[in-house]
This record gives structure tokens, sequence and C-alpha cells, in this order.
């Protein structure tokens, strides 16, 4: 194995690559909000459905950072023209997902890729580049704001009772009946 990173565009030969690589977006979201995402597994098949739309639409393309034969991360970026009467008519490069190999985070991986997918949008149109991120995601806020990103927006979000839910102790915590 070399100590070279190399960097290309993922082909469908490469979904079981990146679903392993997957694996660590869903760990650290899983973690942080068990809730809401599935947890990480050794079965990587599993979240092919996921990941082929990023390797087949022609609105879309995925970057390998590889070391050696090795995939050590990815990233995965789509342009979309929002349409509206209420926006400035513009072509959009949307970030979708960022994994870099912990072992070798700080090396500079994140920021190629994220450099990658920002010229690949530019050739495709966008003039804007967007991501969403959750809050406690905080080594991946530091790395966009490190790009250059600005916070533009806030998602809120609000568990809400079910059928079949009590509120225990006025609290507005739900617990099962």
């Amino acid at each position: 194995m070399t100590d070279s990173i190399s960097y290309r565009p993922a082909t469908i030969d490469d979904i079981l690559k990146i679903c392993e690589l997957g694996q660590i977006l869903n760990a650290i979201h899983h973690l942080a909000r068990p809730d809401i995402y599935a947890d990480a597994t050794t079965e990587f098949g599993r979240d092919k459905p996921h990941w082929l739309s990023s390797l087949q639409e022609g609105d879309r393309a995925t970057f390998l950072a590889e070391l050696g034969s090795k995939a050590v991360g990815f990233i995965t970026v789509q342009v979309v023209q929002p349409i509206s009467p209420l926006l400035q008519p513009m072509v959009v490069g949307r970030i979708g997902s960022v994994a870099v190999s912990e072992q070798l985070r700080g090396r500079g991986i994140g920021s190629t890729l994220m450099k990658l997918a920002e010229e690949w949008a530019r050739k495709h149109g966008a003039t804007d580049v967007r991501l969403a991120v959750w809050a406690f995601n905080e080594q991946a806020v530091d790395l966009y704001q490190e790009l250059g990103f600005e916070i533009r927006a806030f998602e809120m979000g609000k568990r809400i009772q079910v059928a079949g839910d009590v509120i225990a102790g006025g609290r507005g915590e739900a617990t099962s009946a």
C-alpha cells in the first residue's frame, strides 16, 4: 500500500466500498440520534438502495478517495435547480454525504473531496453549494466552516405524541401505556 491518497469518480462497481464507508456515517448518526438513524452494520449490502442513485443518476456524482487500493473516503454531490417564484433562479450543488476513515482524518481528505464536489458542481452550472449537517457532528461543522461554508438556516424538529402514548410527568416525555 502506498502512502499517497488518490481521488477518482466512483462507479457502480464501487457500491460495496461506498456502503462500507457509509457505516462511518451510520455509526456517528446512530450514536447521537438512535431514535432516527439505524445502527451501523457489517451487512454493507443493506445500504445499496440508499447509495445507488448517487452512482447512477446523471445529475449526481460520487468521488472516492483511495489509499493504494483501499477506499478511505467518499463524497456525494448533486445539482438541483429549485423552481419557485419566490427564489432567485440558480443551479445549486448539494453535498449529500461525506465520510473519511477515522484513522486518516486530519490529512486533508475531506477537504479535497469537498473541493472535488464543488468543482464538479461548478462544471455542471452550480453557482452555490449547500449541505445540511447535524449540530452534534462538530468535526464536520468545523471542516465546513474552514472551507468557507456559513450557517444560513436551522432545521428544527420535535417528537410528537402518537396514539397510545401518554405524556409522563407533564414534561412532554412520551412513554408507552
